[in-house]
């Protein structure tokens, strides 16, 4: 029997067409999977003080600088594995320290960087101490100092550093993380220690410092403030959970820095949320 033939005379073309449309779709997908991009290296740099570093966690390394491995960084490390990890955080750094002594880890290379820090450029130890041995008045002058050079001086000294950042590492991610509050002023009464005009004093003061950070923040393209204050609700001094080192007499470095479950349970989260 003889093939039908399309009117003009000629045989059907839809199986070249298919041919043509399969071809084409064959293409289109291979120009697809090359110019799709590999999954970027993460090359993370951790920064800051000893809340960054782990001071109050346990188990450290990096001599007086007090780098704990149940840390932030260190932990968000160990559960994502980058292709690169500096942990640089020390106990007591300022935003000068930083900069003179930890920035040099980063390069161009760099793509993820956290930071803690701020607290002891208003002397945040010295204040703790007067609340710990002085009275409630030398304690409460004591914030209001602090929170006076916090308003005055620290906006610059963070914009300074935050800018050095940008610089040594123009393509990262950067994520500012900030202080807990420390009491849980709700259940002040029936908690021994200093008293409720104390800890409202410093809780205030870790509000105020907080908002400055925040500030100083949100004034720099490619970094992200974290909020850590929500995270430790329920945890702080006073609670019968407290993630938080109430006064040490015997290692009063410790006082008022998160134990290792504020570390894996506060921070870690937040930080996990915004890297």
């Amino acid at each position: 029997m003889l093939e039908p033939r399309a009117p003009s005379g000629r045989r059907p073309r839809r199986p070249v067409r298919l041919a043509l449309a399969a071809a084409s779709c064959a293409a289109a997908l291979s120009l697809v999977l090359t110019a799709a991009p590999a999954s970027a290296a993460v090359n993370y740099v951790a920064l800051g003080d000893s809340y960054a570093s782990g001071l109050g966690a346990g188990n450290y390394s990096g001599g007086s600088c007090d780098r704990s491995a149940g840390a932030y960084p260190q932990l968000w490390a160990n559960a994502n594995h980058p292709a690169s990890f500096a942990f640089v955080a020390c106990s007591g750094a300022t935003t000068t320290d930083v900069i003179n002594s930890q920035i040099s880890a980063l390069s161009a290379a760099t793509t993820l960087v956290s930071v803690t820090v701020g607290g002891n450029d208003v002397g945040f130890s010295s204040v703790m101490e007067t609340c710990v041995l002085g009275s409630t008045s030398a304690c409460v002058n004591a914030v209001y100092k602090a929170e006076a050079e916090a308003r005055s001086q620290l906006p610059g000294a963070l914009n300074t550093l935050f800018g050095d950042i940008s610089a040594q590492a123009p393509g990262a991610r950067v994520v500012v993380i900030g202080y807990p509050e420390f009491y849980d002023l709700s259940r002040s009464s029936g908690c021994i220690g200093l008293s409720t005009t104390d800890r409202t004093a410093l809780d205030g003061g870790a509000d105020l410092l907080d908002s400055v950070i925040q500030a100083a923040t949100a004034g720099h393209a490619g970094f992200v403030y974290a909020e850590v204050r929500p995270a430790f609700g329920g945890h702080e001094i006073c609670d019968s959970s407290s993630w938080l080192h109430s006064v040490d007499w015997f290692n009063l470095g410790d006082s008022y820095h998160p134990t290792a479950s504020g570390q894996s349970g506060g921070y870690y989260p937040v930080f996990r949320a915004a890297a």
